[in-house]
């Protein structure tokens, strides 16, 4: 049932459903919007489950494509190339237009990259605390080097060119907000990441030159890059070479609120989706 709250009153239309065509003019309807979700590293299509859950609830379309050498797929040989391929080869065989792309972390190299393969498809760009690189930067060279030594340390010590977290070091950054059981549960869920495309430069002079409409979503207790630094970090150090952006911010860290508090994360995509 369609309802819309206006001072304080609900008007009730109980045959909206049966003829959706007629929604469009009822007083407070927004059209819904098509979201594509894009995981970020150490993740896979379900780290969006409860959030897109939400999207649907609020009357919006969700896909969540899952990257190569991601989830369940053993293959760990991968290259950014084949990696936005993919979510692009998505977005084509679903034939999606007018789609808001949102990428989160390392997510958002991808999305920078599949921006310039469907440009015409895009409605808008959203990044979540997500790399936003210069024409020809990797993301390994936005990580402190501190944080640069450890995951190159991690790489030459595993037997697959993969990068795997050490469970405190995962709490202590990239779930700092959770309790431990929650931390512990997302952490269960992670697989070694592909780190060749980590350390790959990319060439996004065409991404540059485009005019998308895009939007920056700032967790303000998201520290897995420092906060506030003028060399490192999501905002504003990465988010201002966006241009003119649209900027949302809210209180949580870098992956706990997609089991905590989904809610809330939906609403901050919908608020950075939205015309």
């Amino acid at each position: 049932m369609y309802s819309y709250e206006q001072n304080g009153v609900y008007w009730r239309y109980p045959y909206a459903d049966a003829y959706p065509a007629y929604k469009r003019y009822m007083p407070g309807y927004l059209p819904p919007l098509t979201f594509v979700l894009v995981h970020g590293a150490w993740a896979d299509a379900s780290f969006w489950d409860e959030t897109a859950a939400v999207l649907r609830q609020m009357g919006h379309i969700v896909y969540a494509p899952e990257y190569p050498g991601h989830g369940v797929d053993p293959n760990k040989n991968v290259t950014h190339d084949m990696l936005s391929k993919s979510v692009a080869d998505f977005i084509i065989a679903h034939n999606l237009e007018q789609i808001v792309l949102v990428g989160h972390s390392f997510g958002g190299t991808v999305v920078q990259k599949v921006a310039e393969l469907v440009p015409n498809r895009i409605k808008r760009l959203v990044f979540w605390d997500a790399f936003v690189l210069k024409d020809g930067e990797s993301a390994s060279d936005e990580f402190p080097p501190a944080a640069l030594a450890f995951f190159q340390q991690l790489r030459d010590s595993s037997k697959d060119d993969t990068i795997m977290l050490p469970f405190p070091f995962f709490r202590d950054t990239f779930v700092n907000a959770a309790p431990l059981e929650v931390a512990q549960r997302i952490y269960i869920k992670i697989t070694p990441e592909p780190a060749k495309p980590l350390f790959e430069k990319l060439d996004l002079k065409k991404f540059y030159s485009l005019t998308t409409p895009r939007s920056y979503i700032f967790f303000t207790e998201d520290i897995v890059l420092p906060q506030y630094n003028s060399e490192y970090g999501w905002h504003p150090h990465m988010s201002s070479r966006l241009g003119i952006f649209r900027y949302i911010q809210g209180n949580s860290d870098h992956m706990s609120s997609t089991k905590l508090n989904p809610g809330m994360l939906a609403q901050k995509i919908y608020e950075a989706g939205r015309d």
